[in-house]
């Protein structure tokens, strides 16, 4: 996640339509509601809505969880199984064609859920709190996501991560990922992060070292279009969990996973 964009509750309640719309695995094409005159959706019932849509519950360590039979864990299904199809015959048909297909795959809500951060501390934000969070080494998977990863190298795409997370927490985050199943291309060519001291040139003007202002679709776009116009890649495919990890271009396809928690612009 790009954390200094990230919003809180207030936001994420005015910016999202209703709750609903994630249970039925659908979010607003154009999330910039807050600026409605209507009265927005009580924060109170968006949480409960958000638990139920979860499955949210404590296992025996204290841990907010979400529920495999959730409608959250359904709609994931759902998109697995679409993006598993595709996968299948966009590899084959860029191998035949003698292109070096790719898959991208953001990391925050994609590859590990948040979800205990979220309830603990009321769906705000602060980077210590999440620096420690993450630095557990301990959430859970988002359902599917180490599967589908799996799944892609194994048809002969190349896997690659892009998150807006910092190069700090690299050590935490191959150690989480590779917990919860995901050991595919956890190096540093393959697992893109973001590096405001020492940023790669192809990023541009917006990430100059010590001074970095791109926005997460200025980031993510351009670390895609390093993958296909640098490295030669076809990407077939990205997941993200925001809309503004799949804007900008540079992918055959997108798929937009669910959060009802937060919204990055």
């Amino acid at each position: 996640m790009h954390k200094p964009l990230r919003l809180a509750a207030v936001t994420a309640a005015c910016a999202v339509a209703s709750a609903a719309l994630y249970g039925a695995g659908v979010a607003t094409a154009d999330q910039s509601t807050a600026n409605s005159t209507h009265e927005p959706y009580n924060i109170g019932l968006l949480a409960k809505d958000i638990d139920t849509y979860y499955g949210t519950h404590l296992d025996a360590n204290g841990v907010y969880q979400a529920s495999p039979t959730s409608p959250y864990a359904k709609d994931l299904a759902g998109v697995d199984a679409a993006a598993k199809k595709y996968i299948d015959t966009a590899t084959r048909r860029a191998l035949h064609k003698g292109e070096k297909p790719a898959v991208v795959f953001d990391i925050d809500d994609t590859m590990l859920l948040s979800l205990d951060y979220e309830k603990k501390y009321n769906y705000g934000f602060n980077y210590s709190t999440w620096a420690a969070y993450v630095n557990q080494a301990n959430r859970p998977a988002v359902f599917g996501s180490p599967e589908l990863a799996r799944y892609a190298q194994s048809k002969g795409a190349e896997v690659f991560y892009i998150s807006g997370s910092s190069e700090a927490l690299r050590p935490a985050l191959v150690e989480n990922l590779k917990k919860v199943g995901d050991d595919v291309n956890l190096d540093t060519d393959h697992m893109i992060l973001e590096d405001t001291t020492n940023p790669p040139s192809y990023l541009g003007a917006c990430a100059s070292p010590g001074t970095w202002t791109c926005t997460t679709v200025q980031y993510k776009s351009r670390v895609r279009e390093h993958i296909e116009t640098d490295l030669g890649y076809e990407i077939i495919a990205s997941f993200g969990d925001q809309y503004s990890d799949l804007e900008g271009g540079y992918a055959d396809r997108t798929y937009k996973l669910p959060n009802p928690s937060y919204y990055i612009s």
